[in-house]
């Protein structure tokens, strides 16, 4: 075969495949024909014909391997995790949470396949004294890992080792605490505390109308006030009120009605007075066992501050360095303070059962602080925020798809996908008995029991003014007189005109 023919053959060969191929010896395709030319021109000659026959087509068969291993699919990418509820947990033999759906999301965006496993020695990232990176970080340092998808805190030492996206998620510092060493908040009238100033008022109207009608009712009920020439009105307006309030202490301080209709009245104010003492107990039982603790110490300066209760955080964690580097003296205090009472814990459960337990501080991201106190009822957490930082995901440095990761996760941002999936993994399972929110009592919920006190209000003056009008009648047939006239007569004698037909009648008398 000719040199030309060999040539040929050769090139022809490599153009189908060396585009594809290329990038697996890091040479452009160019280069690589250029190399193949320079390669048979200087060394086939003569008897090295054959011999470079054989490089030249083992070179070939190699190629050809390669392009088919390039062209079988994109390979299937290594992911390391860690168990932290609701990120990354067991559901059989297999991972569920916040992030394994972050991760399916992305691979549907991007069209990567992967295999998630979990972290060998169960840390996040950090050096060993030796300065080798242990964790997810570590893990993906050594090639062990294509991914760390997890809640892991974008920091300057890490981006320094791996390549970090843009965070999915925005989280702060702060600490929980037990309820029991909650303080109980100071109200100097916390008795009102249930019923709204709507309701207080309602209450207040609803006792002065009554007050007026009962009056009302006895000056106008022939059984209340028999003879208004000769009697003295015995149930006044302060009368009226003494006995609403005698009820609504359940006294019964006098004098009561005696007529049908100033019972009736009595009647339904009881009821209405039962029935809002009722409510008002019970509510404000419910406030006193509801949520009327507040933490001790509000922020870190109170933290730092006192020595009553011990506080710490995951050692060597990104929350534990941020304390160990800060030249803040309030968070410098905390730093050795952890370090002197040696108060760290391994893994953020540890750290919450320690603050479930009792007198201790946990201190930690905000994010994972909340569904600590959404899963446990009997933690609260301080409003106390610090350090905002972020949960990226971490790769190889100079990882080809880290680009289209980050534009991804702002793809979802903007959609609100991430949003929902915070709302659907971080849903509050803490329903205990006492601990629903309990609010004052509104005048609307109580609605019924004051129109019933209205329709007794109104039978009872409608009661009274028929006895006057059955009075004023019979009285009428007697004195062959017009009962509207009597009636008035009545009237007037019982609303203030008593004393001017006194002061008349009384010349009369002397003359006679």
């Amino acid at each position: 075969m000719s040199l030309a023919a060999l040539q040929g053959c050769s090139i022809s060969r490599q153009k189908e495949r060396r585009k594809k191929t290329a990038s697996l010896f890091g040479l452009p395709p160019k280069i690589l024909e250029e190399l193949l030319l320079y390669l048979v021109e200087r060394n086939v000659k003569g008897s090295e014909v054959n011999i470079m026959k054989v490089i030249i087509g083992s070179f070939v068969f190699a190629v050809a391997l390669l392009s088919g291993f390039c062209t079988a699919g994109p390979a299937e990418m290594s992911v390391t995790t860690i168990l932290q509820e609701p990120y990354s947990m067991t559901k059989g033999s297999e991972l569920e949470g916040y992030c394994m759906d972050l991760l399916e999301e992305l691979s549907k965006k991007l069209g990567f396949k992967y295999k998630v496993h979990l972290v060998k020695d169960s840390k996040f990232g950090l050096k060993d004294k030796n300065g080798n990176w242990m964790g997810m970080v570590g893990e993906v340092v050594r090639g062990e890992a294509d991914l760390a998808v997890a809640s892991l805190t974008l920091t300057a030492i890490r981006e320094q080792a791996v390549d970090m996206s843009t965070p999915f998620m925005q989280t702060g510092l702060s600490f929980i605490l037990n309820r029991e060493l909650g303080t109980e908040e100071s109200h100097s009238f916390s008795f009102l505390l249930p019923f709204s100033t709507a309701m207080w008022v309602g209450v207040v109207v609803a006792f002065l109308v009554t007050g007026l009608c009962i009056s009302l009712v006895a000056r106008i009920s022939p059984s209340e006030w028999a003879e208004p020439e000769t009697e003295d009105h015995s149930l006044t307006l302060m009368h009226s009120f003494w006995y609403l309030t005698g009820v609504m202490t359940l006294q019964g301080a006098g004098p009561h009605p005696k007529g049908l209709s100033g019972r009736l009245v009595g009647a339904v104010w009881s009821v209405f007075a039962v029935v809002l003492l009722a409510s008002y107990f019970s509510n404000f039982a419910a406030i006193l066992r509801s949520d009327t603790k507040h933490i001790s110490v509000k922020n870190f300066e109170e933290l730092a501050n006192q020595d009553v209760i011990d506080y710490g955080t995951v050692e060597g964690g990104s929350t534990f360095n941020f304390f160990k580097n800060s030249n803040n003296p309030t968070y410098r205090r905390i730093y050795q303070h952890m370090v002197r009472k040696k108060s760290c814990v391994e893994t953020v459960e540890e750290g919450n059962r320690r603050a479930l337990e009792g007198n201790y501080a946990f201190i930690g991201e905000d994010a994972s602080l909340d569904l600590a106190v959404a899963r446990h009822c009997n933690l609260i957490r301080s409003n106390d925020l610090i350090a905002m930082r972020g949960y990226s995901i971490a790769a190889p440095l100079g990882f080809p798809m880290m680009k289209n990761i980050t534009v991804a996760i702002l793809q979802l941002s903007e959609s609100g996908e991430l949003a929902y999936l915070k709302g659907k993994w971080w849903a509050s399972s803490c329903l205990p008995e006492g601990d629903r929110t309990t609010e004052a009592l509104q005048p609307h919920i109580l609605r019924g029991l004051f129109l019933l006190l209205a329709l007794g209000l109104g039978l009872g003056l409608l009661m009274a003014l028929l006895e006057l009008a059955s009075k004023a009648r019979s009285q009428a047939k007697e004195e062959k007189k017009s009962c509207c006239s009597v009636l008035s007569a009545e009237l007037s004698q019982r609303f203030g005109s008593r004393g001017v037909n006194q002061s008349t009648d009384t010349p009369d008398k002397s003359k006679a």
